[in-house]
């Protein structure tokens, strides 16, 4: 009994210190420390509290659910890495925050692409922060899961996007995301014709055209979506884009009604919404079903399931300064900031070798790049970046003339293994498949690529990489549909280099090389069939290109050589001068009975074509490995030329 007496006190004491010692503990937690919080498709970093950062997390992936929805896709692509940071504070955030006129940006988030990664860095001690840059994910989710636009589907799908609340629970789109309504009632419309054809970076010259482009292209998406009319939006791109109808008859075909008439049903449905609640404290809609709004079925936060992991100090800093590196405004600062973890023995760490690589390669000083990769993999050998990084430097050191074919075994090595980490990364697949090229591999480089183009449609130096494969493998009517479509390309680089390239096609079939561009280097003009190929593009995988032969793919004399008689030059080749069409439709079946011959029936619209193909073997496809005679009631979208046997000869089929 004595004991037990002595032994209470003892417990009353220690429960008093925890209670004491309780204030301390809450007071650490504000000290710098971070944190990384897993879910499904995203993983934030900050070193704010875990509650704060799986909010983030969170609305990220109901974001992602919403934008699957409006977009009716049950497989939503995100071929390029997404990072995920949220700082606690105010000032933290200033000091990583764009500099705007001298200021850091005052918004409460903000979004920077990359061709490696996208950034969204979040100041979580703002309310909500996550909905500043809800307009720039719709953005990146559009660019990999539909097809290209016109500028006023894109800007009008990201501002209907940024409109979207969030709870816990439950999900509201379609209120007004930036006093659009006021504008709208207040101001003359762009005629629909004009709005279609207006480009944003044109109206930005002319303030009240720039407003009403976003204004009007909101309103116009907002029609589309709330009356189910994607389908014909799909249907009228598909008619001003590939089979290059002026607009107004586009509008007219695809949706039933005239210019006029779509423009005066976008203004009645403008003026059926319900204006805002007088009594709603603003900055804070309700979610409450008002005319106009459309619910999301969101997945509940308590079924979002997640993991939460301790960072070491210095990592954090590092991944912070990992992303500050890529502002030019922060970039010496923050390369500074990684020096000096490097420098310590227990706080240099592999995050922070890369981030100074990546901004060595920048600089494009790739010795010391190499050498911070080399650190890095000393550190933490298997680290995707590091192998990406390094696939990266060998292409920039072959581009600049520094590196020969001898380094492509270790590029594809090193892409292979970034590739097992993230299988949908898309530009390291066209870097691959463009090494692939270099190689010798032609198939094997069409392959890579397709997937690339699958993952990432909307990226026209993708499909400028790909006509390159169909020249090095003489697929010449493939290569000179693709070209012919990117000449028009919005973007000046690609269209330049498609119109060269298909002005060059004579020569490449006739002699192997194509003649150099006034306008490019030797090193970077279009390549030969040659194993030897290289690519023009800026964001293709390249190595040192061979110096350009002036002569036949078969460098064998003819027999005529070989009798002792003047070798004869080659004729000139047979081209086909018929123009290549592009038509999508439905694909109704297949006739093998004259194999290897294979005829295509497809309707579209009104039509019934029949189209021939000489060999299904060697038929360029796209969407699927390999030609099957049973195939039919699939979306197609197919190349050909007018005539000849049979409606029309086949160029290339695309399975959609």
């Amino acid at each position: 009994m004595t004991d037990r007496i002595r032994f209470l006190p003892s417990r009353l004491v220690l429960l008093t210190l925890l209670l004491c010692l309780a204030p301390l503990a809450h007071a650490r937690s504000d000290e710098p420390h971070w944190i990384r919080i897993n879910t499904d498709h995203f993983s934030v970093v900050t070193d704010a509290d875990e509650k704060r950062g799986r909010e983030v997390v969170v609305r990220f992936e109901q974001m992602r659910s919403a934008l699957g929805q409006l977009l009716a896709r049950r497989r939503v692509n995100m071929p390029e890495p997404v990072d995920l940071i949220a700082v606690r504070s105010d000032e933290e955030y200033a000091k990583v925050a764009p500099i705007r006129q001298g200021h850091p940006l005052a918004d409460a988030s903000f979004f920077i692409p990359g061709e490696d990664s996208v950034y969204f860095v979040l100041n979580v001690s703002k309310e909500d922060s996550w909905r500043a840059i809800s307009g720039d994910l719709a953005q990146v989710f559009l660019n990999y899961n539909y097809p290209p636009t016109q500028p006023w589907f894109d800007a009008g799908f990201a501002e209907y996007f940024a409109s979207i609340h969030l709870d816990d629970k439950q999900g509201q789109i379609g209120g007004d995301p930036a006093s659009f309504t006021e504008l709208l009632n207040a101001s003359p419309w762009l005629p629909i014709a004009e709005l279609f054809t207006t480009h944003p970076e044109v109206a930005a010259g002319q303030e009240r055209w720039h407003t009403m482009f976003y204004a009007q292209s909101w309103i116009v998406m907002h029609y589309l979506l709330n009356q189910n009319k994607l389908p014909e939006t799909g249907t009228y791109f598909d008619l001003v884009q590939n089979q290059q109808l002026p607009v107004a008859e586009a509008i007219q075909k695809a949706y039933g009604m005239s210019a006029s008439q779509f423009e005066q049903a976008v203004q009645k449905h403008f003026h059926s919404l319900a204006p805002p609640s007088q009594t709603q404290e603003k900055g804070k809609p309700s979610l409450a079903n008002t005319t106009g709004n459309q619910a999301l079925s969101v997945i509940p936060a308590d079924q979002i399931g997640g993991s939460t992991v301790q960072l070491p100090e210095a990592e954090g800093q590092a991944l912070l300064a990992e992303m500050s590196v890529r502002l030019p405004e922060h970039r010496e600062q923050a390369m500074q900031q990684l020096e000096a973890i490097t420098s310590g023995l227990k706080t240099d760490n592999v995050v922070a070798r890369r981030g100074l690589a990546w901004a060595y390669m920048q600089k494009k000083d790739f010795t010391r790049a190499v050498e911070e990769l080399s650190k890095g993999a000393e550190l933490a050998p298997k680290d995707p970046w590091l192998h990406y990084y390094s696939a990266l430097v060998r292409r920039a050191q072959a581009q600049a003339g520094e590196q020969g074919t001898e380094a492509l075994p270790n590029m594809m090595q090193d892409l292979r293994l970034v590739l097992n980490w993230d299988p949908e990364f898309a530009e390291a697949r066209s870097m691959l498949a463009m090494a692939q090229l270099e190689g010798g591999g032609v198939h094997g480089a069409m392959d890579t690529m397709r997937a690339a183009i699958q993952l990432s449609p909307r990226n026209q130096t993708y499909l400028l990489n790909m006509a390159q494969i169909y020249m090095a493998g003489k697929n010449w009517d493939a290569a000179t549909a693709l070209l012919d479509r990117l000449k028009t390309s919005s973007d000046a680089q690609v269209a330049k280099s498609a119109r060269e390239q298909l002005e060059g096609l004579p020569m490449l079939k006739k002699y192997g090389v194509m003649p150099q561009s006034e306008s490019k280097p030797a090193a970077a003009a279009a390549p030969s069939t040659s194993s030897s190929t290289s690519s023009p593009a800026a964001s293709s995988a390249s190595a040192k290109p061979a110096a350009p032969k002036a002569q036949t793919q078969n460098p064998q004399p003819d027999e005529d050589a070989r009798d002792g008689r003047p070798e004869q030059p080659p004729g000139p080749p047979q081209i086909d001068e018929r123009s290549i069409n592009f038509l999508k439709g439905k694909l109704i079946a297949v006739d093998c009975s004259q194999a290897p011959v294979a005829i295509l029936t497809i309707s579209a619209g009104a039509k019934l074509l029949k189209l021939r193909t000489e060999d299904y073997k060697s038929l360029t496809l796209i969407g699927a490995d390999a030609f099957s005679c049973g195939w039919k009631g699939r979306a197609v979208a197919v190349n050909y030329r007018a005539g000849g046997k049979a409606d029309g000869d086949l160029v290339s089929l695309e399975l959609e």
